[in-house]
């Protein structure tokens, strides 16, 4: 089916669109759980391509090809007619997060961020955010913008469409990344990236042998819920339900009873989502699922936990979950969004380190009580290349080194917006012999029998005493040395006081225990992280859930929680420095 889809010839995803509404226009695309529960009306491809066409013809009354859309739209499905229709317009859709509510001052002031840097030409949105936009000269980067009421469109309008001319070297989208240690920037993300990107996701997942249904609550407006999501779904003509993130924040087995009723083979999400499974289920909920279809669980973001694989194959086993369904990758907006994942059949790889060894930069295999493991994430897929660099030398280290993970390849997006000095650091970067260009993607990691095993963020990493210390695996430590403490919801940091470097750990507390003594759970954080990485723990800052800073995908914002702390605003259950 793959080989001879006509769909997968096509240079853009609008093209994929066309084809697919041609060919099977009554075929089911989208739905929407409301609530995370109740399913509303299923989109199919005829109605979606229609709709898009709409808003391309509205588009194309305000703006031309090239032009910026910013799309800011509340969860639904309005979203995606808005996107497409920017695919047929010729218009490089902005999708963004829509501010929270009880946050939209804050919200609106951060999109204005975004509108300064990419200049939009018109805003896209629904009934449901059009209200709260501000108008008049409240932020010049939005005030005066025109704003096209998607879901308030006229149908008739589709006929006004006339088809472009698709280039696939134009922009498909500008990706504005999660920002999880710097400012947020815009990705160029060309339709030859994109549709290389899809063909890449397809192949390693198999999916031109396993069109079935996915799930998917992760935010359109952020790589992995669109690319991997929205957009893989019309690539291989397949069916997606979607839910909204707060659905799933507020009762995680939303997900899950999503997956079981819908007999989904393919979903997934952060550490973070799977670890909330776990705790806030019960065994009978449990049981009552059916999870033996789910045959793909994507798990990626933040390097990967062991025991969050671990503790979610155990609880939910009994509704049928088989462990090597887990599907580890890797992957950045840098480069679209997927740059390495294992077989679709294949277990996850889980190797035991010695950390003494890992602090020196050496994958060294052990099997001690305080060995260190880290999963690992596959290897490239078709023509994409990952090598493991020295970030001084710039040169190739051994296999089973630790170095900045460096990519090569078509998926590889043009550069940031508007940054061509960045561009051309990151973008453009060179080993000592000359060969290149490879995106230089800030990690670190290393090689192993042509596993890739991420290791943390170079902007991350902890030294104290000449040692590198992995953040994670800090923040590991402590969530483990007292159940009050929200698994994936700490940040560990580095801050300079007298001259030397110190260790400061930020974490949130489970709402049921607001009454817990704070001086005792301090003192568990030190006493375990002091035990596992010989460290005196300088500062312990515990904060209500919801208090540490992450992206849209989950991954904690250790540089935004340094600012914070630096700036004193992280007050709740301080305890003194010793």
């Amino acid at each position: 089916m793959f080989a001879n889809d006509p769909a997968h010839a096509a240079g853009t995803m609008a093209e994929v669109l066309l084809t697919r509404a041609a060919r099977a226009p009554g075929a089911r695309a989208y739905c929407f759980l409301t609530d995370g529960e109740h399913e509303g009306p299923w989109l199919d491809y005829a109605t979606l391509d229609r709709e898009a066409r709409a808003v391309a013809a509205a588009l194309r009354d305000v703006c031309g090809p090239g032009d910026r859309a910013l799309l800011v739209f509340a969860p639904g499905l309005t979203f995606v007619s808005a996107f497409f229709g920017c695919q047929y317009a010729g218009v490089v859709p902005v999708p963004v997060y829509p501010p929270r509510p009880g946050q939209i001052a804050e919200g609106w002031r951060a999109l204005g961020h975004v509108a300064a840097d990419c200049a939009p030409r018109v805003i896209l949105a629904d009934r449901i955010v059009a209200p709260y936009i501000p108008t008049g000269g409240a932020d010049p980067a939005l005030a005066h913008l025109p704003c096209i009421v998607t879901d308030d469109l006229d149908p008739a309008g589709a006929n006004r469409w006339r088809e472009p001319r698709f280039d696939p070297d134009a922009l498909a989208l500008l990706q504005y990344t999660s920002g999880s240690t710097s400012e947020p920037k815009g990705v160029m993300i060309a339709h030859r990236n994109l549709m290389h990107n899809q063909r890449v996701i397809a192949t390693a997942l198999e999916h031109f042998r396993h069109v079935g249904v996915g799930v998917n609550w992760l935010p359109p407006y952020h790589d992995l819920g669109l690319i991997g999501g929205v957009l893989q779904t019309v690539y291989l003509g397949a069916a997606l339900v979607l839910m909204s993130p707060l659905a799933f924040l507020q009762n995680p087995l939303n997900w899950l009873r999503a997956i079981s009723r819908y007999r989904a083979d393919t979903s997934g999400g952060p550490n973070f989502g799977y670890d909330a499974c776990v705790q806030r289920s019960s065994p009978e909920e449990r049981a009552a699922l059916d999870l033996s279809a789910w045959s793909v669980a994507a798990i990626g973001s933040e390097p990967i936990n062991p025991e969050t694989m671990e503790r979610f194959a155990a609880a939910f086993a009994p509704a049928g979950f088989a462990p090597a369904a887990f599907y580890p990758c890797y992957g950045l907006a840098e480069s679209t969004v997927f740059v390495t994942g294992g077989g679709r059949t294949a277990p996850p790889v889980v190797r035991r380190l010695d950390p003494r060894a890992l602090e020196q930069g050496r994958a060294l295999d052990a099997t001690s009580e305080g060995a260190v493991p880290v999963v690992g994430c596959g290897g490239p897929w078709l023509d994409q290349e990952v090598c493991v660099v020295g970030p001084e030398s710039r040169v190739q280290v051994p296999a089973g080194s630790v170095g900045e993970i460096w990519v090569r390849g078509p998926s590889v997006a043009r550069g940031y917006w508007n940054r061509p000095d960045l561009t051309e650091e990151t973008f453009r970067a060179r080993l000592s012999d000359g060969s290149g260009p490879y995106l230089r993607t800030g990690d670190l990691g290393f090689l192993r029998d042509g596993e890739l095993f991420v290791t943390g963020r170079t902007k991350d990493v902890i030294v104290i005493r000449g040692r590198n210390h992995y953040p994670h695996d800090i923040e590991a430590t402590v969530q483990s040395s007292n159940p009050a403490f929200r698994p994936g919801c700490g940040a560990a940091f580095e801050v300079t006081r007298d001259g030397q470097p110190r260790l400061v750990v930020v974490q949130e507390v489970e709402r049921r225990f607001r009454s817990a003594d704070a001086a005792q759970l301090a003192g568990d954080v030190r006493q375990a992280v002091a035990e596992r990485h010989e460290l005196q723990v300088y500062d312990v800052v515990l904060v209500e859930a919801g208090s540490v800073p992450k992206t849209s995908s989950g991954k904690v914002r250790r540089a935004s929680c340094r600012a914070a702390y630096e700036r004193g605003e992280l007050r709740t259950w301080r305890v003194k420095p010793t």
